[in-house]
């Protein structure tokens, strides 16, 4: 596995060298099997890339490159290369009290993030979907100010009691949605009445408008 990248030009340069390679190819250079498909294995394509370049957070709640402070995130592209679905960020904490956006694990995780765009027609086999190039960002200002806004108003109603209220439409480029799929994987929540409950876990995601626009205003592609 390669050692940690020691600045950010280093990690770019990784990232370049793998565009236009597939899948496929990757995960043999890297000793790895390629699944037939992603049902069972969600992850897969950013666990391999986080072995490709070099990434030491693992499961860790920080960055995936914590000694530069830059997260990975993939996303699965049409061929015109717009987001096909939206991006999970990290999960929801349910029972954080005085939390601000400043702080919070969201905002450490799109401080400033490696974009790598990926295949994801479903008519192309796993294994031969290409990666695109890759793109290191930062919010600008006002996009920051539309995650904070978001962010707040999204963490308001969790400690307020008002989670089980939140649906996919709350959040113009944030949103909450439930992350376990298995009714059993359950977790402690404020409920309306301010007593605990048992909830599904949650998981911030961003928007497929909000990437969209991200890989538009750098990539010229078609407006969204």
């Amino acid at each position: 596995m390669p050692t940690p990248p020691n600045n950010e030009a280093e990690l770019l340069d990784r990232a370049r060298r793998l565009a236009g390679c597939a899948l496929g190819r990757l995960a043999r250079d890297l000793g790895r099997d390629t699944p037939e498909n992603l049902r069972r294995h969600k992850g897969w394509i950013g666990e391999l890339l986080e072995h490709a370049l070099g990434a030491s957070a693992g499961s860790l709640p920080e960055p995936d490159f914590p000694e530069l402070g830059v997260e990975l995130k993939t996303i699965p592209v049409t061929r015109r290369g717009l987001p096909r679905e939206s991006t999970y960020v990290c999960t929801v904490p349910l029972e954080a009290h005085g939390e601000t956006w400043q702080t919070s694990w969201v905002r450490r995780k799109l401080n400033r993030v490696l974009w790598f765009p990926v295949e994801a027609e479903p008519d192309t086999p796993l294994a031969e979907r290409r990666l695109g190039t890759p793109l290191l960002w930062s919010p600008d200002a006002e996009q920051e100010d539309g995650l904070r806004a978001d962010w707040e108003e999204l963490m308001d109603m969790v400690c307020m009691g008002g989670l089980e209220a939140i649906t996919a439409h709350h959040g113009s480029w944030l949103q909450i949605r439930p992350k376990a799929a298995n009714a059993r994987a359950l977790t402690a929540a404020v409920g309306a009445d301010g007593a605990p409950i048992l909830t599904l876990p949650r998981g911030f995601y961003l928007r497929p408008a909000f990437t969209a626009e991200i890989l538009r205003r750098h990539f010229a592609l078609p407006g969204v």
